[in-house]
């Protein structure tokens, strides 16, 4: 039997003939674009242009086929209505995936149901800026996935995934998913937002003096309350549970890791990618869930906290990303530790 993908935006398994895939956006010139010419996707040393099946959003109201396995590639703000939109064209013993950052896996299961949800951790790093080409900075062979389930009635189907993510890269089938794609949250929370507010590329942003030191505590906040929270520490990113159970800093393990495999100089945050179109941005489902959950536990999280003030700044056009922006979280950070301090 053929299956059927629900991508948005960027995810490409390259020449995959033998499967049936459909693309759905919202962007209408990146649909029409791709309709036209096929899907551009340029990587370091190759470029591939794919003909492909791509759908308006709008079109979704006039499918009469269903999908077996659909893949939810949006922004994790975006996880609830992507769900509920193609909820009612998921086969009853289909399989959807949030390949997203944030904890969405559980909201998809919600819409969908447990038995048809699996959760997904993802490494890639790439852009989109003109319609229909797709900058993918990390090829296959330097893309990492993580897939797993949650639930009893979906045990046992993480190799279907498996295989289809294994043409885009290397996939690992997770034990604890919801886990791992904490683990993914606290990478995220040292390195994306952090980076984004002083508008520079993530190679040049943790360059910059006090950068880093201020990246790992942002990504200890995290774990301390994914520690709390009862999430265990599991390796991603390719690592192994030795470099995890053997490292007294593990934030830093991450971040090198991340740095090494899968940024390249001209890498940008995709929040500041979103910055850049004027678009709102994913750290309230990093930072801010982590603030969230730290005010829920009674936890400090300053760090954190700082973070998605300047962001909320820079949404609300008060600043812009900047290298200036540095010496605003660290005053931030201060004031919130003597805030704390007083109490």
């Amino acid at each position: 039997a053929l299956i059927n993908y629900y991508f948005i935006s960027y995810l490409s398994l390259g020449q995959c003939t033998s499967y049936d895939v459909t693309l759905i956006d919202q962007w209408p010139a990146h649909v029409e674009k791709m309709r036209a010419e096929g899907i551009t996707i340029i990587m370091p040393h190759k470029k591939d242009v794919i003909p492909i099946k791509v759908l308006h959003i709008y079109e979704v109201a006039e499918l009469t086929d269903s999908f077996d396995i659909v893949f939810i590639v949006t922004k994790a703000y975006d996880a609830l209505w992507s769900s509920v939109l193609i909820e009612p064209y998921l086969k009853p013993n289909g399989l959807l995936v949030a390949v997203q950052n944030g904890m969405t896996a559980e909201m998809v299961a919600d819409v969908v149901g447990n038995h048809r949800t699996l959760g997904c951790v993802i490494e890639i790093s790439s852009a989109l800026y003109e319609p229909g080409i797709i900058h993918r900075n990390t090829p296959p062979e330097h893309s990492w996935f993580a897939v797993g389930s949650f639930h009893p009635d979906t045990k046992g189907r993480e190799s279907e995934i498996v295989e289809l993510l294994s043409h885009a890269g290397t996939c690992e089938i997770s034990d604890d998913i919801l886990s791992a794609k904490w683990m993914k949250l606290v990478y995220n929370s040292a390195t994306i937002a952090t980076t984004a507010i002083l508008g520079l590329t993530m190679a040049e942003a943790i360059n910059i003096p006090g950068m880093r030191d201020l990246m790992l505590r942002a990504g200890q906040e995290a774990i301390d309350v994914g520690d709390t929270l009862g999430y265990k520490r599991l390796p991603i990113l390719g690592l192994t549970e030795k470099d995890i159970l053997e490292s007294n800093r593990i934030v830093e393990t991450m971040i090198d890791c991340g740095y090494k495999n899968f940024i390249i100089d001209e890498t940008k945050a995709g929040i500041l990618q979103d910055w850049e179109k004027g678009r709102r941005s994913e750290a309230w489902n990093m930072n801010g869930h982590v603030v969230d959950k730290a005010d829920n536990l009674n936890m400090n999280a300053p760090v954190s906290k700082a973070i998605i003030n300047l962001t909320q700044r820079i949404e609300n056009h008060e600043l812009k990303p900047d290298p200036k922006n540095l010496t605003l979280l660290n005053d931030l950070i201060k004031s919130y530790c003597a805030e704390t301090a007083r109490y």
